[in-house]
């Protein structure tokens, strides 16, 4: 009896291991898309390589777990994350941190510098204060006393980055929050891994923030995103360009706000006054080879407004575009540096006004 189950139970096995590798071995119709949800936003990767089903099920594993990586290290909304444990360590104590801590507590220090304060990673208390934080409070005004012993705090000063011996340290009881830099960040790792698994043409979109590599097509078509309109009702892109090798990220004060007494109140905190934003910029969007660049740059730049701002892009030589509104609509304005990467005729379809 044994002898006779014995290869019936062996060619069962092989076939259901022959149907297995076939299945993994299955190729799929490009451009393959994988998506899913993270950071309470989402991910999309869209890759233009000939891929099996088995390797884009590879890569959906690779990336999350980038991306969990990121969550550990920089969340607020996680006790246990790196980022959190820092904010709870004793004043005046350096704190060993992680290479990738450090590069984004690096960068942030950079363009608050560059910013004059205009971007600064210590403001958490503010944007708890004003609800858009990880407090959840009520959506209400804060009151004067409380707002300016919160701001006394805040300053690129209150930390210091040691990126020699790759510590930091709080010197003041700041909270700080990479809301303005860690998707930038997570978008360049996502990018990284998909470089060192040998991918060639990809497109990441991590809640809005992009990043580019090659073409979508075995026929040289650059990738296309759009930008989107201004409109608090509907998803609607104003600008549609192309990209080929190269991030954008975009701020924008027309998602997240809320409304008190007849006033509307944005997410986007200024670190130098400790209140909202308040002028005609609905959006800037940021090309620049790293997103997390790309990312603290355009915060920076919706803090400082249409001329401040763009005389910052063109002081560090940026590729900004600013959506700024009129009394009815809204016009394009770039700096000359995001004018001549996507050159005259695509400026001219545009209709940029370049500043």
């Amino acid at each position: 009896m044994k002898a006779v189950l014995r290869p019936v139970i062996l060619a069962l096995c092989l076939g259901l291991l022959i149907a297995g590798c076939s299945e993994n071995d299955r190729p799929l119709e490009s451009p393959v898309r994988l998506e899913g949800s993270i950071f309470g936003s989402f991910y999309q990767v869209t890759i233009g390589d000939s891929l099996t089903q088995g390797q884009a099920r590879d890569l959906e594993e690779g990336l999350i777990e980038v991306l969990e990586q990121v969550d550990g290290a920089m969340s607020i909304y996680r006790d246990d994350s790196e980022l959190m444990t820092f904010n709870q360590a004793p004043l005046g104590e350096w704190q060993p941190l992680s290479n990738e801590l450090i590069e984004v507590l690096a960068i942030s220090q950079s363009v608050a510098e560059a910013s004059g304060g205009a971007f600064d990673v210590t403001l958490g208390g503010l944007v708890n204060l004003w609800s858009f934080g990880s407090e959840a409070r009520p959506r209400e005004i804060p009151d004067d006393e409380t707002l300016q012993a919160r701001l006394a705090e805040v300053g690129p000063d209150s930390i210091e980055v040691d990126e020699t011996d790759m510590q930091a340290r709080r010197l003041r009881d700041v909270f700080v929050n990479l809301g303005g830099v860690a998707k930038g960040h997570a978008t360049d790792r996502v990018a990284a891994y998909l470089d060192a698994e040998g991918i060639e043409h990809y497109l990441v979109n991590l809640g809005g923030d992009l990043i580019t590599r090659g073409y979508r097509d075995g026929d040289g078509e650059r990738w296309r995103i759009g930008i989107e309109a201004p409109l608090d009702d509907r998803q609607e892109a104003t600008h549609i360009v192309p990209l080929h090798d190269i991030s954008v990220a975009t701020s924008g004060d027309y998602r997240n706000y809320f409304e008190e007494e007849g006033r509307r109140f944005s997410h986007t905190i200024d670190p130098r006054t400790g209140r909202p934003i308040e002028h005609r910029v609905a959006s800037v969007t940021v090309a620049h080879p790293s997103n997390a660049w790309a990312d603290a740059w355009a915060t920076a730049i919706m803090v400082l407004g249409e001329e401040a701002g763009l005389a910052l892009a063109r002081e560090q030589g940026l590729k900004v575009l600013l959506l700024v509104r009129q009394d009815e609509g809204w016009s394009s304005l770039a700096s000359p540096a995001f004018a001549d990467y996507f050159g005259e005729e695509l400026s001219d379809e545009m209709g940029l006004e370049v500043r």
